[in-house]
């Protein structure tokens, strides 16, 4: 085991949260910096019909990404485990045989969305122009779709072996080939959201490069590819990524249902709604990575059969999520009207970002609590539990509350209501949580 290895079963936990929860977020907001990037340069064309498109194509490419981060969960708790174990053969044959069955998986869905995108967009509400240009952007962006993938799934690895800086850079470096060619592509060359998705293109393959790299020079390179490796991998990693994918899915299925209410109020609500979404991993990466970091030092620490230890780093991440939203919130408020000059936000759109950027951005601790709970039960062998409290936050804690308040106050009413829903399903994922870890100790003793 390495130095980088073995901090995760000695020394403070907070420490270890916070390290591997800032660097990890850096590579994550990377991620979500390149749709943000994007927006910013599709906002200079000064065209509201180019910008919901945006929106709309975000809540589709969302799903993808979905599946991604569900992947990225199981194939880092398996090679977690190996690595606590001190097996890293082990390790080594699971992390190739996660990468390849992540990229099999990845090119089927991916298949499947743009077979069916003509009929998703319609269902999203998007009609006319904004339509056109959405489906449009939707068939250049999706096929490329699995090689964000594969770049997820080897950081992923890559934290797993304990390396968060090069983690880190995987993602990091696909913002910066993006933001090279974004300009060029959508302003100077004039090709708009045919640029965005090309820029988007490069942006993924460097991320592939900037992964695959590092596994390959530092921690064994990979195995050989046999039918024997994948078959013994794919029981264990279905039974993580599986209802880990399905709980990561449960989040675009709501950001959708809401893209459909929003939809029914304009194009400058639907605008300011996408910008909204686009800033919200942007400002609360570190809580978006909470996920993939706590979940190897959960694994590790299970390995090393350190239940005690399991629970100190499941507080700690709550205290660190607290701290986080806190300090971003303040941010945000005294940063709003910036924010909103930045993206030529004006009316309805300039006041729905007003209405995120403060008040309603300090409701994503509940947010927080379930990232957290959720990761604690995909690595104590509940898995399927995080999935029915994501179901159960973005259907029962999101529709009832935004069909409610949108009915009142509009579109600002249906973001409230979507964000009021996590309190409650919050609280219930953190309390669920601990019943998975007391029983996990028992089967210890």
């Amino acid at each position: 085991m390495t130095q980088g290895q073995a901090k995760f079963v000695e020394g403070s936990l907070f420490r270890h949260v916070a390290v591997m929860s800032l660097t990890a977020s850096v590579g994550l907001m990377a991620i979500f910096v390149v749709d943000l990037i994007n927006m910013v340069y599709i906002s200079w064309l000064r065209d509201p019909v180019l910008t919901a498109a945006v929106g709309y194509a975000g809540a589709v490419l969302f799903f993808t990404t979905a599946v991604g981060i569900g992947l990225s969960v199981g194939v880092s708790a398996l090679v977690a485990r190996a690595v606590g174990a001190r097996d890293p053969a082990l390790a080594r044959d699971r992390a190739t045989a996660g990468l390849v069955l992540s990229a099999g998986v990845g090119c089927i869905f991916a298949a499947l969305v743009w077979l069916f995108l003509p009929a998703i967009v319609g269902l999203l509400g998007a009609e006319g122009r904004v339509g056109a240009e959405t489906l449009w952007f939707l068939q250049l962006s999706v096929p490329g779709q699995p090689l964000l993938m594969v770049a997820m799934v080897g950081a992923a690895v890559l934290r797993a072996h304990g390396e968060a800086r090069r983690s880190m850079m995987v993602t990091v470096w696909g913002a910066i080939v993006l933001a090279a060619l974004d300009p060029v592509l959508i302003l100077w060359a004039n090709l708009g959201l045919t640029g965005a998705a090309l820029a988007g293109w490069g942006s993924r393959l460097a991320m592939v490069v900037m992964a695959l790299w590092p596994i390959w020079r530092r921690h064994g390179g990979f195995g050989v590819v046999s039918g024997r490796m994948i078959a013994d991998l794919a029981p264990a990693l279905g039974a993580i990524s599986a209802p880990a994918v399905l709980t990561q899915l449960a989040t675009p299925v709501g950001q959708a249902i809401i893209t459909r209410m929003v939809a029914g109020y304009g194009e400058a609500a639907v605008a300011g709604m996408a910008i909204a979404g686009r800033l919200t991993p942007v400002a609360f990466g570190m809580i978006f990575a909470l996920s993939g970091a706590i979940g190897p030092i959960i694994g590790q620490n299970l390995g090393a059969k350190r239940m005690d230890r399991v629970r100190r780093g499941f507080w700690d991440a709550l205290l660190f999520c607290a701290l986080v939203i806190i300090g971003m919130s303040a941010l945000l408020f005294l940063a709003r009207a910036p924010i909103a000059d930045v993206f030529h936000a004006e009316g309805l759109t300039r006041d729905l970002l007003y209405l995120f950027c403060g008040p309603l951005s300090l409701l994503f601790f509940f947010n927080g609590m379930i990232f957290v709970a959720n990761a604690a039960c995909n690595n104590l062998g509940a898995a399927f539990q995080s999935t029915l409290v994501n179901w159960g936050r973005h259907t029962l804690g999101t529709v009832p509350f935004a069909l409610w308040l949108g009915a009142a106050h509009g579109p600002q009413g249906v973001l409230v209501g979507q964000a009021v829903g996590g309190i409650v399903f919050g609280l219930l994922a953190v309390f669920l949580a601990l019943r998975v870890m007391d029983r996990r100790s028992a089967t210890l003793q």
